[in-house]
């Protein structure tokens, strides 16, 4: 969460989605009764550090980590949440003051604390004892919330093995402490809350999201034989496409085919935070890939589109819809359509927090796009436009570079040579930086030279090209250094 966004909950005072608690240098005795309605109810903020009428006394900033650490450990305790939530509180600076910030997304399954169940109103939190309204909360989330469907038949062996260990590793980098670390791909499941019991049916087993995050393609395709994500580049042929990228795989490997995609089609501008160099592509695109990932309604059959035009990026997918038009990057509050596809995305570090996306692509999109109007629009579809970029425009219909401009970067390279070789070694670093991610193949076919030609050449012009990606969707793009240079050539 940005601090300006902080500040603005905090300013806005206490209600249904909003709570403040102070504490100095212990958790509150009855926090997990306000994480536990929260969950249960419609999500929202929790402030450690912020007394009942928004005044900011803070928190002990030598308890800070050890607060975090315990919040942590503790929304993974059964004793505490029934089923276990993690959390991943956030610390901030408001004036002398360090406070934390705690999101609760809602949940798509009911939740107990201290063995009694919780819900929220505009007075606070409240025990629900009453059958009734337990069942009211019950059928509310499981009408709501269709990844929380229970496959009864489904089996860990109809899980992508291999996912589980690439999950693992992505979890350490985030968190090297994370208590999912050390469990079974079994009791993973169990925790992250991909399996669960319906205690109306009897059914129990792994749900909806489980398959989508860990299913085999051919277990996704045979539950959701719908399920598919277009992303196409129409930036000269606009009726049809010049690139295209039909993902039908797990959710996982989905998210690094679609950003391979985007790095392969979209440039990416030198820009300096302070004094470090930011990739303002990654933060941006990140936000909004995982944007389509996490909040997708995958039981309606429209396929999720990613269309990469010549000025611009739209997306599209299925939605439940829980406002309408377009959102305000500042007066929102960011609903989960797939609470448990979300959390188990953050746990991944591919996203900070809920509603991260809308704030990152306004604060960064100016410097990205030299525009800042970018669209997220709440409707029956979630869509977003996002500006880009616009290059100069050659010959050929592509993004060019000057041929002087290449010669002069690469002249160490083609020092001494001359005729036909040099000209394919220019050729080559122009193709390169008007197609980044352009195969081997691709090179020569335009090139009309052979694999060891196009072998043999780029590794003359190692300190220039570069592989990246994966075998599957990756190819050769320019290098930082030369790319800055040619873009500073390029420019309108």
């Amino acid at each position: 969460m940005l601090l300006e966004r902080l500040k603005h909950i905090i300013e806005q005072g206490e209600g249904t989605r909003t709570e403040f608690k102070e504490s100095r240098s212990k958790l509150p005795k009855n926090l997990f009764e306000s994480i536990c309605a929260m969950l249960n109810r419609d999500g929202g903020d929790i402030v450690l550090g912020v007394n009942d009428s928004g005044v900011v006394t803070g928190v002990d900033k030598m308890k800070v980590e050890e607060l975090k650490s315990n919040l942590i450990t503790l929304s993974n305790n059964a004793n505490k949440l029934e089923p276990p939530f993690i959390l991943f509180p956030q610390e901030y600076e408001i004036g002398d003051e360090t406070v934390i910030h705690i999101q609760v997304p809602a949940s798509s399954q009911m939740h107990k604390s201290a063995g009694y169940i919780f819900d929220r109103s505009s007075d606070g939190d409240f025990k629900i004892p009453e059958p009734q309204l337990i069942a009211d909360i019950y059928n509310r989330k499981r009408n709501h919330y269709s990844e929380g469907t229970i496959y009864p038949f489904v089996q860990l062996s109809d899980f992508n093995s291999e996912l589980f260990m690439r999950a693992r590793k992505l979890i350490r980098g985030n968190n090297q402490n994370h208590p999912w670390l050390s469990l079974s791909d079994e009791h993973l499941l169990q925790k992250a809350g991909l399996w669960k019991k319906d205690y109306a049916t009897g059914k129990e087993g792994y749900t909806l999201a489980a398959i989508l995050l860990f299913g085999k393609d051919e277990t996704i395709q045979q539950i959701l034989p719908h399920y598919k994500i277009d992303a196409l580049v129409r930036k000269d042929n606009v009726e049809r496409y010049d690139d295209r990228l039909y993902c039908t795989t797990n959710l996982i490997d989905a998210y690094d085919e679609l950003m391979d995609f985007v790095e392969k089609h979209l440039s990416d501008p030198f820009f300096l935070e302070g004094t470090q160099r930011r990739s303002l592509r990654g933060i941006i695109f990140r936000e909004i890939i995982v944007n389509m990932i996490v909040h997708r309604e995958y039981t309606n059959a429209q396929p999720a589109t990613f269309i990469i035009y010549r000025d611009r990026v739209e997306t599209e997918n299925a939605n439940n819809p829980h406002g309408e038009g377009v959102i305000s990057p500042i007066d929102f509050s960011p609903f989960p359509k797939n609470p448990s596809i979300a959390k188990f995305f953050m746990q991944l570090g591919r996203f900070d927090e809920l509603g991260s996306g809308i704030l990152n692509v306004n604060k960064y999109i100016k410097a990205y796009s030299g525009k800042d109007n970018p669209q997220f629009i709440e409707g029956a579809t979630f869509k977003t436009i996002i500006p880009i970029p616009v290059r100069r425009v050659d010959n050929g219909g592509t993004s060019g570079a000057n041929e002087g401009a290449i010669e002069g970067a690469i002249e160490g390279a083609i020092e001494g040579l001359t005729g036909g070789v040099k000209n394919r070694l220019i050729t080559l670093v122009a193709k390169t930086y008007s197609n980044p991610g352009i195969k081997s193949t691709e090179l020569q076919e335009v090139l009309n030279v052979s694999e060891r030609t196009i072998t043999s050449d780029i590794n003359r012009l190692g300190d220039f090209i570069e592989y990246r990606g994966s075998k599957k969707t990756g190819g050769y793009f320019l290098k930082d250094t030369i790319k800055q240079i040619l873009d500073s050539t390029n420019t309108e």
